[in-house]
C-alpha cells in the first residue's frame, strides 16, 4: 500500500471509503460518530484544497483516506482529565481516518507514513469507537485525556512522540 495526496478526481472513491468506514462503526456499536452527513464531500474537498487530504492506495484501488494537518489544532488547546505528553513542540493531527473493511493494515500504513514526516502526532476518537481506540493504543499512542470538538462533543485524545 502507498500513501499519496488526494485529488478532486478521487472524491467518489474517497466518499465510498468513508461510507464503508461508517458501516464498520455502526456494525461495532458506534452510532454517535460521523453522523448527520459528516464527513461530507465539502469537508473532504476542503482537505484536498488545503493540502491535508491523503489516500491509501492498494494496487489501483483507494482503500483508505485521512487528513494530516499541521498544528495547532484549536480543539486541542484544552484537555480534561490529563495532559499532552509534550505541549511546546509543533505536531501533526490525524483526522477522518477511514478504510474499507476487507483490507487490513491501513491504519498502520497511515501511521508509518505520518511518523516518517513528523515525530509528534496527536489523534482523537469517539468514546464508542473501540476499533480505533484499539488501533491507536496498539500503535503505541498514549491516552492523554478528553478534548472537546467545536460543537462541544467529547473525544478521547492521544499522542505519540518518537
Amino acid at each position: 500500500m502507498i500513501v499519496r495526496s488526494a485529488h478532486t478526481e478521487d472524491l467518489t472513491s474517497i466518499m465510498t471509503v468513508l461510507d464503508a468506514a461508517k458501516g464498520i462503526m455502526r456494525a461495532s456499536g458506534n452510532t454517535g460518530q460521523w453522523v448527520n452527513g459528516y464527513p461530507s464531500r465539502e469537508v473532504v474537498e476542503a482537505d484536498i484544497f488545503s493540502g491535508y487530504g491523503f489516500v491509501v492506495v492498494d494496487g489501483a484501488r483507494i482503500v483508505g483516506y485521512f487528513a494530516y494537518i499541521l498544528s495547532p489544532e484549536p480543539t486541542y488547546s484544552y484537555i480534561e482529565g490529563g495532559a499532552w505528553l509534550e505541549d511546546t513542540l509543533p505536531y501533526h493531527v490525524v483526522h477522518r481516518i477511514g478504510s474499507v473493511p476487507e483490507v487490513h493494515g491501513v491504519f498502520r500504513t497511515i501511521m508509518d507514513w505520518c511518523f516518517e514526516r513528523d515525530p509528534n502526532i496527536r489523534i482523537d476518537t469517539h468514546r464508542d469507537n473501540h476499533i480505533m481506540q484499539h488501533c491507536i493504543l496498539d500503535y503505541g499512542f498514549t491516552y492523554c485525556g478528553v478534548i472537546y470538538l467545536a460543537d462541544g462533543a467529547p473525544r478521547l485524545a492521544y499522542q505519540k512522540l518518537l
